[in-house]
């Protein structure tokens, strides 16, 4: 049937066989105004529309690999420098995350500041510098620059010909930026490990100085932990200091104590009012006094954040204390001494006078003279304990002089030597072979000698004997002076106290208790020292007895000859 086309419609394409082909046959009416002339037909052999259609088809496929192709290509060349630059940040970025702050990420230059300027000033950081432009560093010397970091100068720079010239794309402003922010970041951390050492330092030298200080020195937390201590404290407690720090004090202490001090702390952070006290605590050597000040630390607003406790060793202030206590005493002694020595010494003169008067008066033989002679007696041993005592509270004008201490010994021999032998008390002497000159009070000395042989002999009573020898001391300025016996010997308790005044385990009637106390007086008026030892030195298990050794100094130039000061 013949392809045929409506009025109304615009074309019609039908498909006819006409014999083993196939003919796409087109129909379009043809009007003129709104009459129609008649019917255009075309006819197409399909097999060669299809061939044509396919050709087409093809050369677009074609077209479009080798645009897509071409297009790949040209991207590839295009992008590679831009990623290169994106990886070379990425992982110039994973460097400086683990703390490589050297690392750059901008690529070098083609344009440089100094040589669109023409500048040659090397001291300025922009010259030489292939990989930051200058509008990134801080301190360039171009007079057009502001002294001032990137982010304050970026906006002056924004106006210079280098900026212009030398801007560059996102890509490396970006690397640029990242470089400037690691330069940056590593100039702060560079401060900050300056002021870390500079603050470690500080640190370290008020440990030091803390720790030279003698006085012991702590700081507790509000929680009563210590948060620092110094050597003083640690010795104190005998621990060391990781020991000490973040503990408190139920750690350190024993549970009274512990206790005391938990109370005293919590005292001081809730009111804010500082202790003062002194402490007598247990030690390895004995008892210790210590002298104890906590201070409450605030911060704003009166706010009590921890405690400062410092303490001082006063155990030698406290027996300072208590020697002057005990020399006031003997000071008050001394004048109730010569005040009682004063007041009985004139009726025991006239008792005395008046006795001898007797003696003369009735005869020898009878029962009265002996009585009145140990009147007598007895009154010449009243007398010598007043004169002790006189002696004691007062003391002569000294009478300084040079003399040889052989032959000052030698006297006070003379004198005691006689009655020692009748008790079969025998005294020998060991004298140095050359003279021992030395400059004192030769009677002050005189009397200690004799204080002590009469010690000696007392502690013997009879039948034993009493050495003294004299040589050189440590040094050729000291004379050594040594007097034992083979007496009784002393306690190893009471060795501390023979030198006390009024001290003495004699009988009431034997001695006073002050011939120890004057001759320890007399001999450190001469900056002398004087020790006992009982058993005498050296020391055997079967030896009984005392010595002394008294120590002068010559007070002569031994080189010279002459006196010293």
């Amino acid at each position: 049937m013949a392809n045929t086309v409506l009025n109304n419609q615009k074309g019609s394409i039908q498909l006819l066989d006409i014999g083993g082909q196939f003919i796409y046959d087109y129909a379009i009416p043809v009007f003129i105004n709104d009459n129609r002339l008649g019917t255009l037909r075309l006819g197409l052999f399909r097999t060669r529309a299809e061939k044509a259609v396919n050709k087409i088809i093809i050369s677009v496929v074609v077209t479009i690999i080798l645009a897509i192709l071409i297009a790949g290509f040209v991207g590839s060349l295009l992008l590679n420098p831009v990623t290169k630059s994106i990886k070379k940040l990425h992982d110039s970025s994973e460097q400086a995350l683990r703390g490589n702050l050297d690392v750059r990420a901008a690529p070098m230059l083609k344009k440089n500041c100094w040589e669109i300027m023409q500048c040659h000033q090397k001291e300025c950081p922009a010259y030489k510098n292939f990989h930051h432009r200058c509008w990134y560093l801080a301190g360039t010397l171009c007079p057009d620059c502001i002294e001032r970091k990137y982010a304050k100068k970026i906006d002056s720079c924004q106006q210079c010909q280098i900026y212009k010239q030398c801007s560059g794309d996102e890509i490396q402003s970006l690397a640029e930026s990242f470089d400037a922010m690691t330069l940056s970041l590593k100039g702060n951390l560079s401060d900050l490990k300056n002021a870390e050492s500079i603050l470690n330092e500080q640190k370290a030298l008020l440990q030091m100085i803390l720790d030279a200080i003698p006085d012991f020195i702590s700081l507790q937390d509000q929680e009563g932990r210590y948060v620092s201590v110094n050597r003083a404290f640690c010795e104190m407690l005998n621990k060391n200091k990781e020991d000490i720090v973040g503990r408190g004090n139920d750690d350190l202490f024993s549970g009274n104590q512990a206790e005391l001090y938990n109370q005293e702390d919590k005292s001081i952070l809730e009111t804010g009012t500082p202790l003062v006290k002194e402490n007598r605590v247990p030690g390895s050597k004995g008892p210790k006094w210590l002298h104890v000040v906590k201070i409450p630390v605030s911060e704003a607003k009166d706010r009590v954040r921890g405690l400062v406790c410092s303490g001082r060793d006063i155990t030698q202030l406290k027996a300072v204390q208590e020697q002057l206590t005990q020399a006031q005493k003997m000071e008050s002694v001394g004048r109730l001494a010569a005040g009682v020595a004063h007041e009985i010494n004139t009726p025991l003169g006239i008792i005395l006078g008046y006795a001898q008067l007797l003696l003369e008066d009735v005869g020898k033989d009878g029962q009265i003279y002996e009585d009145v002679a140990t009147i007598v007696k007895q009154i010449k041993i009243c007398s010598k304990i007043v004169a002790d005592l006189l002696n004691f509270s007062h003391s002569r004008e000294s009478i300084i002089t040079v003399f040889n201490i052989n032959e000052a010994i030698g006297e006070v021999l003379g004198v005691v030597e006689h009655t020692f032998n009748l008790n079969h008390v025998m005294v020998k002497h060991e004298y140095h072979k050359e003279s021992l000159l030395m400059k004192g009070d030769k009677e002050k000395l005189k009397q200690v000698f004799i204080n002590l042989l009469n010690n000696a002999f007392d502690a013997i009573e009879e039948n034993g004997s009493i050495c003294i020898s004299t040589g050189p001391g440590k040094t050729e300025n000291e004379i050594k002076i040594s007097v034992s016996d083979t007496g009784i010997g002393i306690a190893k308790e009471n060795i501390s106290k023979v030198f006390e005044p009024f001290y003495t385990t004699k009988a009431p009637d034997k001695g006073t208790g002050l011939g120890l106390s004057v001759t320890f007086g007399i001999i450190k008026d001469h900056n002398g020292t004087i020790e006992v030892f009982s058993p005498p030195l050296p020391r055997k298990k079967k030896e009984q007895g005392t010595q002394f050794i008294v120590v002068l100094p010559s007070g002569l130039n031994m080189k010279k000859g002459e006196l010293n000061g």
